[in-house]
């Protein structure tokens, strides 16, 4: 597991603070110090990642409110001893799944991400892990994510043509392909293979 970086803590944090002076704050002229500190934050953010400063400003400056993280569901399915990977638009794989909507649960999310991303039907049985992704995955992001795996049964389906995938797979833990690392890695998929051969599994928090 991979520590955040005290930058990363720092830019998170600093945007954090920021955003709650500009949400609760009242005098002008501590708005002003806040929306300076919210630049700061986003000037640290992009000059340590790819990010060009307009996309952080836009991932990074975009809400108001208290910051809280964004929720992101990942859908561990297993046929034998192989697990479903989806191939991403730029070649890369990953276990389906993406940002939680914020009118379902997160176990519909799960199950409709599956079938939108592999045309699978599944049902979402137990939460694997609650991981912070800047614990687990490269490159960072400009905001707080929460990675929610989830152990799903198959129940019907095949892959179809869509938007957001170019194919479908199965995969033994020894024969992945190149994954997208910014939605899962091998040690997550490990662990959800660990989770898989579990007689009784307890739910993983970072």
């Amino acid at each position: 597991m991979n520590e955040r970086p005290q930058w990363l803590k720092w830019a998170i944090e600093l945007q954090a603070l920021a955003q709650a002076g500009l949400e609760y704050g009242h005098d002008k002229f501590d708005l002003e110090r806040y929306e300076r500190i919210r630049d700061i934050a986003a000037e640290i953010m992009a000059r340590h990642t790819d990010l060009p400063m307009d996309k952080v400003r836009d991932l990074f400056c975009n809400e108001s409110g208290y910051q809280t993280p964004k929720l992101e569901t990942r859908a561990a399915i297993f046929q034998g001893e192989k697990i479903l990977l989806v191939q991403e638009s730029d070649g890369l794989w990953a276990l389906p799944g993406g940002w939680a909507d914020v009118d379902i649960t997160v176990g519909e999310n799960t199950v409709k991400e599956v079938r939108e991303e592999a045309g699978l039907e599944v049902t979402a049985d137990l939460v694997i892990a609650l991981q912070d992704q800047h614990r687990h995955n490269r490159p960072v992001n400009a905001y707080g994510v929460c990675k929610v795996l989830v152990l799903c049964s198959l129940v019907g389906g095949s892959f179809q043509p869509n938007l957001e995938t170019l194919d479908s797979g199965w995969f033994a833990l020894d024969e992945l392909p190149p994954l997208a690392t910014g939605k899962i890695t091998e040690e997550q998929i490990r662990l959800c293979f660990d989770a898989y051969h579990a007689e009784h599994w307890t739910t993983l928090l970072d």
